[in-house]
């Protein structure tokens, strides 16, 4: 059962000594940004007393805008947790995914008929700099991609491939196929409903809940996460407060336990409010 602890109006809630945020689609509005409601809600847990840090299946250049915007001072979880970086971006623990199975990765998910991108040597990296959804992740990152004719010396130092389609149905039944063809050998998630995730094996933003949990001396059971797609439900359950986003799936709420409105309705600061500091 989750603890409690008085406010100082006496009002009951829950015992929790940090905050684990998703980034798209919870954090950051579907145009990338973090409103001002967001930002006062990450100042009011700083204010009593809650740490607060970000778990994205971005790369550390992608978290970058994020550390200024909410004065982020705690190590963050990149790649779905597989790259964990401190607050100037260095990195604190790497795993990249083993190159035999980046290799069928990747000849999975262009055999799909999706895009190929691959984040290596600190870059995204692709064939086709027009692509589909190259304009949002040029926001997202506020970096230009690497574009390569050959995208295949890159696969021995992969942090993440992505397939990237239009077609959500589609990219759906991919992740479950090429999920069960690959196993344990890697992570394989959809992070939006246009992105599905390759990352390495036996990490993901479960395992950076344990690893903020032992960095910081904080039992699992006093951190609460928020997130709205299916790579989060793994952090859900390292938890003791979970928070889905109002434009999460229905599974995904489920697994959560909580419902806040959705993320371009200020919904962290909503969570924050109804289920953190009320």
């Amino acid at each position: 059962m989750q603890r409690t602890r008085q406010d100082g109006g006496g009002t009951a809630r829950p015992d929790i000594a940090l905050v684990i945020s998703d980034v798209d689609g919870t954090l950051v509005t579907t145009d990338k940004r973090v409103t001002p409601a967001v930002a006062a809600a990450v100042r009011r847990l700083g204010a009593a007393g809650i740490a607060f840090t970000v778990a994205s299946s971005r790369p550390p250049v992608g978290l970058s805008g994020l550390v200024g915007a909410l004065d982020l001072r705690l190590p963050m979880g990149a790649f779905n947790g597989a790259t964990v970086v401190g607050p100037d971006l260095a990195i604190l623990s790497e795993t990249l995914i083993p190159e035999a199975t980046a290799r069928e990765a990747a000849a999975r998910l262009e055999a799909a008929g999706l895009d190929l991108w691959v984040f290596a040597h600190g870059r995204w990296s692709l064939r086709d700099g027009q692509g589909p959804y190259t304009d949002v992740e040029r926001r997202t990152l506020q970096a230009e991609p690497a574009i390569v004719d050959d995208l295949g010396p890159l696969l021995g130092a992969a942090s993440k491939l992505v397939g990237v389609s239009p077609d959500f149905a589609h990219l759906a039944a991919c992740e479950t196929g090429i999920a069960e063809a690959l196993g344990a050998r890697a992570a394989v998630h959809r992070s939006q409903a246009y992105y599905l995730d390759v990352t390495p094996p036996g990490l993901d933003k479960g395992s950076f809940v344990t690893w903020m949990s032992r960095h910081l001396d904080i039992p699992e059971h006093r951190i609460a996460t928020f997130g709205d797609a299916g790579n989060d439900s793994a952090m859900f359950a390292r938890s003791g407060l979970a928070v889905a986003m109002g434009n999460a799936e229905p599974a995904v709420q489920a697994s959560a336990g909580h419902v806040a409105a959705g993320n371009d309705a200020d919904g962290f600061a909503d969570g924050v409010a109804r289920f953190l500091l009320p």
